[in-house]
């Protein structure tokens, strides 16, 4: 891994196609996004979605005008071509995954950053505390929910959450450190039984890959930027790009910059 790398050098070895795979654990210290792209015509509804639902969806930046593939606030960026692996969906299916955007792309699509877990998984492993997926080299497992999100226009549907083991004593300092950076999850939703939030097997996520639980501890869940990717399945917008989990955008905000104290 490129532990080391600067977001900038990471993101053109990514524009080069030199890593198209997910970016836990790199460019140390810098603030990673989810992404979501879709017409105009629907971003609002989706912004309002967005501001209904700031645990799953902490948005950080936003095009500043429809078909610009900047994102100024963020670094210099091209939307187009800076995130490893893209997913589109047309009226709400999955198309498929891709690593340039420039045959989809339109000028009136809008560009929503939102706030990513790997930047607090940073701050956990410098408290001390191990992050599984990290530890062990794989895509964190994320699961679908039974938690709802409050719906916005046609957008709505259930959170989806991201988790790690921890022991009970390292689960109560993960809240506390978590609970200082709301625009990236914030503090864990739910801890303990996953049946509790419509979970069945702990082994099978939905997305990213399993981990290993050991004897004596908690999963920990946290709310994830993959939910608006069930918002999608629910509007059906005619065109929907995002992030495929775990290959994220890699920015040149500081992850200490999100802190609130």
């Amino acid at each position: 891994m490129h532990t080391g790398s600067t977001p900038a050098a990471l993101r053109q070895r990514i524009r080069d196609g030199e890593h198209d795979g997910n970016t836990s654990g790199q460019a140390a210290g810098f603030v990673q996004c989810n992404i979501v792209i879709l017409p105009q015509t629907w971003a609002h509804d989706f912004l309002r979605f967005c501001q209904a639902n700031p645990k799953p969806c902490p948005l950080l930046a936003v095009s500043e005008q429809p078909g610009d593939p900047g994102l100024p606030r963020l670094g210099g960026i091209d939307i187009r071509t800076d995130v490893p692996r893209y997913r589109v969906f047309r009226d709400g299916l999955l198309q498929g995954e891709c690593t340039d955007l420039h045959a989809v792309w339109q000028q009136d699509l809008v560009t929503f950053a939102l706030g990513c877990s790997f930047s607090f998984e940073e701050a956990l492993i410098a408290d001390g505390l191990e992050v599984r997926n990290i530890s062990e080299g794989v895509n964190v497992p994320m699961y679908r929910s039974n938690l709802p999100c409050i719906a916005a226009g046609p957008f709505s549907g259930n959170m989806v959450v991201s988790m790690r083991p921890m022991r009970a004593a390292d689960a109560i300092r993960a809240i506390q450190i978590c609970t200082r950076f709301p625009a990236v999850h914030g503090a864990p939703v739910h801890l303990g039984d996953p049946n509790l939030i419509g979970i069945t097997d702990i082994n099978q996520p939905d997305y990213g890959d399993a981990v290993t639980i050991a004897d004596g501890e908690l999963p920990v869940f946290w709310a994830c930027g993959v939910t608006p990717q069930v918002a999608m399945e629910h509007a059906k917008p005619p065109l929907a790009i995002t992030h495929s989990p775990g290959c994220m955008l890699v920015t040149d905000l500081r992850n200490s910059q999100l802190a609130i104290f």
